[in-house]
């Protein structure tokens, strides 16, 4: 049947059947210009909002960077004497953070520079880097004291001394872990371990001062030494203050390292007591002996250049020009839109237009469509008509299988009517040759029943199994020993050959069964004197039984059907040969429920060989039992 073709025009009954809002293509357009529109309003707002906040965003960005460079020179500072390996920092910060840093002395003498050489410096510096004066330094606490609490100069702990506390620390912490309290230990910038809370308190302060026995806040004998040194540094100025200093001065411990030197105590002692002048200049006492001792340790005062790098950051400006422009480049955008939605979604409505109309056909004219595009509209029009196909060529397969079972039922059942209808009325008697004809076309009906009954279970998928281990040999000489009495009848040698080692997980029943049907029609189609075999060979992992005859042979074009239902080489469907043409549709679906597989090739005049393949399995083996 050729492919028939259908178009709907423009007062077809599709249109007349749909509302103008519903339609495909009218949704389309609407949802693809309203997209549009919203994209392109958000894109200009976006375009505003976010470059005034980038900006915001880029100098605090610049505020950050330049802070951290600040702080890792300071850093490289309180703990080098010189800046004679600053170079690799300087590159470092400067790839981190995309600026250009440059270093010089106090004459601007170049130190260390990230950019080439030749690049003038900025006009002016941005910052010093002094880490004894650290009053642009932006770490927390810094500003307190002035003075990086990196430095650590003399007050370094050597290896020995370090151990010994770590030690002292660890006492301290399972102390506290006795009473309940969570501890944890922070070492300070010169190696000193302390014991802190869970945030960052004093655990003293939760009652527990038993475990606070002093031996760790003992100064170490290098700290010891460090702190007469600052005492006898800081003496003069305190007296010339007014300030007694009875007995050197001592550590604190504060884990943040605001404050880990001496000196706090005299500050605090003269505040409360309200002389607020003399707690002052015992602070710069203090602070300027500190620095005195702490200055050989660091590096000297330097200049901090600081350039935009590689970063070239652009500035938006929405004059009117630029409005012009955003404005009619969204007007473009939009009218291009909606034309490409227009022009898609007409391509998308036709076809769509001619499968609603096709399936929408009477089942019996078997409409197709036609196949106009290789998208998904064409892959689903492809697929409708082998849909189309398929239920054309099962609705045929059904008219004449319909047409086989009334057949093949007719003929049996019209002479068990005939003879019942002569015996009824008186015309012969009911002689047991008679009884035994009637006896065989019932058992023609029984056998046709049970052939569409296994048919039937197998389309269902309800056809069960029994499998157990079976030997190929034995399966072989069952089924010829079942059928040696009709070979012999028939004049026709039936011999077997099998392989000890063929071994089969399969239904006993249904196997003989199968491979019965097949020497049943080879028998029916073997003239006398002729010979049909049964052969079974292990092939690999596979097991092959084979059935061949010496028989007419197949002619190549009907090869292809001898498997198909009701299907007879004889066009004149004489029941001659005694077969119903289930035989060899069962035995394709019994070797599908096994997952194997049934083939059959003949040369005409030569014979056929039916060739049953299966997964097959070693008697070994314990599947089945």
């Amino acid at each position: 049947m050729k492919a028939q073709r259908f178009r709907v025009g423009q007062d077809g009954p599709l249109r007349r059947r749909i509302p103008l809002r519903k339609r495909l293509l009218v949704r389309l357009l609407s949802v693809s210009a309203l997209i549009a529109v919203c994209s392109v309003a958000a894109t200009a707002w976006l375009a505003v909002t976010t470059t005034t906040s980038a900006l915001k965003e880029e100098q605090g960005q610049d505020l950050a960077a330049d802070n951290s460079i600040l702080a890792g020179l300071s850093g490289y500072a309180a703990t080098h004497a010189d800046w004679a390996d600053a170079r690799r920092t300087v590159r470092d910060l400067a790839a981190k953070t995309g600026r250009r840093i440059a270093l010089t002395t106090a004459d601007r003498t170049l130190v260390a520079d990230s950019a080439p050489r030749g690049t003038p410096l900025p006009p002016r510096p941005a910052a010093t880097v002094d880490p004894l004066r650290t009053d642009t330094y932006s770490e927390t606490g810094a500003q307190l004291s002035g003075i990086d609490p990196r430095v650590v100069g003399p007050y370094r702990l050597p290896v020995d001394e370090r151990a010994g506390l770590d030690a002292l620390a660890a006492a301290r912490k399972q102390c506290y872990a006795r009473y309940g309290l969570q501890t944890s230990i922070v070492r300070t910038a010169s190696g000193r371990p302390v014991v802190t809370g869970a945030d960052g308190t004093d655990p003293t302060g939760y009652g527990a001062t038993v475990c606070a026995d002093g031996r760790l806040d003992t100064p170490t004998p290098t700290e010891r030494r460090a702190l007469d040194a600052l005492t006898e540094l800081a003496r003069p100025c305190l007296k010339r203050a007014g300030i007694d200093l009875n007995g050197p001065l001592f550590l604190t411990f504060d884990p943040s390292g605001k404050d880990p030197f001496a000196g706090g105590y005299l500050i605090a002692k003269y505040a409360k007591a309200g002389q607020a002048a003399t707690a002052r200049a015992a602070q710069h006492c203090v602070l300027t002996a500190r620095r005195t001792q702490l200055e050989p340790y660091v590096a000297p005062v330097a200049e901090l250049f600081l350039g935009i790098g590689d970063q070239n950051p652009a500035r938006f400006h929405m004059s009117p020009a630029n409005k012009a422009k955003v404005i009619g480049a969204a007007g473009l955008v939009l009218a291009v839109t909606v034309a490409v939605t227009a022009v898609v979604a007409v391509r998308l409505v036709r076809p769509l237009r001619a499968l609603t109309e096709a399936a929408g056909a009477p089942p019996e004219l078997h409409v197709r469509v036609p196949v106009t595009t290789r998208d998904e509209t064409g892959i689903l029009a492809e697929a409708f008509n082998d849909l189309t196909e398929r239920r054309e060529r099962l609705e045929a397969q059904r008219k004449a299988m319909v047409s086989d079972i009334a057949h093949e039922l007719r003929s049996p059942l019209t002479n068990i009517r005939g003879w019942l209808e002569v015996v009824r009325d008186g015309v012969v008697d009911p002689e047991p040759a008679l009884l035994d004809s009637l006896h065989e076309e019932a058992l023609v009906l029984q056998r046709i029943i049970d052939d569409l009954q296994d048919l039937a279970a197998a389309d269902a998928g309800t056809l069960r199994l029994h499998r157990e281990p079976l030997c190929a040999g034995d399966l072989v000489d069952q089924v010829a020993a079942a059928h040696r009495v009709a070979a012999d009848a028939a004049g026709v040698a039936l011999h077997t050959a099998a392989d000890p080692a063929a071994w089969l997980d399969a239904d006993p029943v249904r196997m003989r069964q199968a491979l019965g049907n097949l020497v049943s029609n080879a028998l029916r189609h073997t003239p006398a004197d002729g010979t049909v075999t049964l052969a079974a060979r292990r092939d690999g992992t596979d097991v092959v039984l084979t059935v061949t005859d010496t028989g007419t042979g197949i002619a190549a074009e009907d090869l292809p059907h001898v498997f198909e239902r009701f299907w007879r080489a004889e066009k004149s469907r004489s029941r001659r040969t005694g077969g119903s043409g289930l035989g060899l549709s069962i035995v394709r679906h019994l070797m599908a429920a096994h997952d194997g597989t049934a083939e059959a090739t003949s040369e005409p005049g030569a014979g056929a060989v039916f060739t049953l393949r299966l997964p097959g399995t070693g008697p070994q083996d314990p599947i089945g039992t």
